[in-house]
């Protein structure tokens, strides 16, 4: 089986508990208009790898895991590449290696399913807690998040609901409220994050000879983003 993958990172630290291996898939049928990664999008480009050739590099960095870190595959979207996701956490788990899933929940299908069934922990992205904010800004319905959510507490699995808060969008007292309902609503739910919009990805847009969408929007103040997260 082969998979494309985008980019790694050997030593992340803010994709899961712990210091991680990081592989960033290629391919994501999404277009958020915060994106940092439109370079990941092209399903044609990437570099190949075998399951097997992938954990190999991420068993060179087993010894920085400790106890909390493992394996984290982000995207892109993972999902899109299931089968190939769900081979290389088989093989961490032989290897004694923690898995974790960073996704959008934007896909569940059986290969999706089977995935699940062999990753310790997900980083679930719910872009917005407004049905027409996830049309207009990501390309898919909210409740196709919502369903993702509700599999992993069907299935057992420790989530971490992650939120990018973009001002005027989402940096209101509503929304994290709402997200909180959604969050104390399912008991697999065990950490909140919200993250601070950045337009450091601006660069990346104009080499690719893209539009930015969010380029006319501000980066919140980390006194925003500390005021919104003690609503949590």
């Amino acid at each position: 089986m082969i998979g494309k993958i985008h980019s790694i990172q050997s030593l992340g630290t803010v994709d899961g508990p712990g210091v991680r291996f990081v592989a960033f898939l290629q391919g994501c049928p999404l277009r958020c208009g915060c994106c940092h990664n439109p370079d990941t999008w092209d399903f044609s480009k990437g570099d190949q790898y075998t399951p097997e050739e992938l954990i190999n590099k991420c068993v060179r960095f087993r010894e920085y895991f400790g106890e909390t870190g493992g394996i984290t595959l982000s995207g892109g979207e993972p999902l899109m590449q299931a089968g190939f996701a769900k081979e290389v956490f088989t093989l961490a788990h032989e290897n004694g290696i923690n898995t974790c899933l960073d996704t959008s929940g934007c896909v569940i299908n059986d290969e999706v399913k089977e995935l699940l069934s062999v990753t310790d922990l997900v980083l679930l992205d719910i872009k917005y807690t407004d049905e027409a904010l996830y049309r207009e800004h990501v390309g898919c319905e909210l409740k196709n998040a919502l369903e993702f959510l509700d599999l992993t507490e069907e299935m057992g699995i420790p989530v971490w609901i992650r939120q990018v808060i973009i001002p005027t969008l989402n940096d209101n007292e509503e929304n994290i409220l709402r997200l909180k309902r959604i969050a104390d609503s399912h008991k697999n739910v065990k950490k909140t994050e919200l993250l601070p919009f950045r337009k450091i990805c601006q660069q990346k847009y104009d080499n690719m000879g893209l539009k930015f969408k969010f380029d006319y929007i501000p980066e919140p103040t980390k006194e925003k983003i500390i005021a919104l997260q003690s609503l949590l």
